[in-house]
């Protein structure tokens, strides 16, 4: 449960990598830029951890040090939604990602659910829920309790991960975490992000599905995004005026709801971007109080 509106970045900035930092690097030099989260990568992954025990768990304990929230994003290589065969090998790339954020203390390994093809979706919905109990009981007989699994809301309309999707695994599977990807929902929604009464609309569902504290406390990823009939399609950093959804707008409901999310900025200026987005909120939070 955060304790203020964080924000960082999908993973460690262009700038640190040129700087050759390590790993246990990064948490300093986010906190010198003022932010306080990051996403760790683990977009690649198979089915065993692909980072060391003793790395990970150094990599955590600077995150602490410098009071910087750890997130996992989980392995491309998931989807709950095909055939046996590709559930069971997706199963075990979220247990070896949930292995890995336990060793670096972080609290929310993020996924992408999967595609629906040619099933129905209702059909696709109940695979994923079982699916995901099932991964949620391994990790809990293997001890990772600390450690929640978030389907993130996804934006193409052929991918399993609208938001009333997410919400019921959130209220039938346990040990899971809101992760709301407001690009990805503008996008699927071709554009549904205009005014801030859209945000608060989303905002007040969820509240209404899960309850004061859930969106109090989502996990969000947010970036401009362009889209296409088939939805999103590229990634734009936060200046760029011609794509939505405008942080700003997002920023009010943030504001007005008091809520505490982290935030964690997907467009190609990670961390700049990331501190651009704290600003607005920030001044969005002084009206308030003024």
């Amino acid at each position: 449960m955060a304790d203020r509106p964080r924000f960082g970045p999908a993973g460690v900035p262009p700038a640190f990598r040129a700087m050759k930092a390590t790993l246990a690097d990064v948490p300093k030099l986010l906190r010198v830029e003022g932010l306080d989260a990051l996403e760790y990568e683990a977009i690649y992954w198979g089915g065993k951890p692909q980072i060391k025990k003793e790395d990970a768990e150094r990599f955590g304990l600077e995150a602490r040090k410098n009071d910087v929230w750890l997130s996992l994003h989980g392995s491309y290589f998931v989807n709950l939604c095909g055939k046996k065969n590709v559930v069971e090998a997706s199963k075990k790339r979220l247990i070896a990602c949930a292995t890995a954020a336990q060793w670096m203390r972080a609290y929310v390994v993020v996924f992408h659910p999967g595609f629906y093809g040619k099933r129905p979706r209702e059909e696709v919905l109940k695979s994923c829920v079982t699916a995901l109990k099932d991964v949620v009981e391994t990790i809990g007989s293997l001890g990772i309790s600390n450690v929640k699994i978030g389907a993130e809301t996804m934006g193409k309309p052929s991918q399993f991960g609208s938001l009333e999707e997410v919400l019921t695994i959130c209220e039938e599977v346990d040990q899971t975490q809101l992760v709301v990807d407001w690009s990805h929902l503008h996008a699927r929604g071709m554009g549904r992000f205009r005014t801030v009464e859209d945000f608060r609309k989303a905002v007040v569902e969820i509240e209404n599905r899960l309850g004061v504290e859930a969106v109090k406390n989502m996990h969000c990823h947010f970036t401009k995004i362009e889209f296409t009939d088939k939805g999103e399609r590229r990634h734009h950093m936060l200046d760029e005026a011609r794509y939505g959804p405008d942080f700003g707008l997002l920023a009010k409901i943030i504001a007005e709801f008091k809520l505490r999310p982290v935030m964690i900025c997907e467009s190609p200026l990670l961390d700049i971007d990331a501190m651009k987005m704290r600003d607005i909120l920030q001044t969005e939070l002084r009206k308030i109080d003024a």
